[in-house]
């Protein structure tokens, strides 16, 4: 199994920046690919950014598109996402996710979680 563990969240203002870390432990050499997902109160969970762990393509939400960046470190088997430009919107607990075998924006095919750190956008 592979175990999550955010950290990053907090308080900011709109406009300001943030940056999420996840560190993945366990049995690391079975991840394909990462996610981040967010879930904002009262909101389903939606994508946010993905990337491959051995080759590093990446994926986003059009709704961060141009602000967020997702990159992995192989070496600390971490992942972050970078986060600029933040809107109130942007506000939710935020989650990273590992798949053995996909990429993309289903949160239904990553089957390893983090708890989930909170990022509030202030307006």
């Amino acid at each position: 199994q592979v175990q999550l563990v955010e950290s990053g969240g907090g308080l900011v203002q709109a406009g300001g920046s943030l940056r999420l870390s996840c560190a993945a432990s366990g049995r690391t050499a079975s991840i394909y690919g990462m996610g981040w997902f967010r879930q904002a109160p009262g909101k389903e969970r939606e994508f946010v950014a993905a990337i491959t762990w051995r080759f590093g393509t990446t994926s986003y939400a059009d709704s961060v598109k141009g602000r967020f960046t997702i990159s992995r470190d192989n070496a600390k088997y971490t992942v972050a996402l970078q986060m600029n430009s933040l809107k109130p919107e942007d506000t939710a607990v935020y989650y990273c996710a590992a798949s053995p075998n996909y990429d993309g924006s289903y949160d239904r095919w990553y089957d390893a979680w983090g708890q989930g750190t909170q990022v509030t956008v202030s307006s």
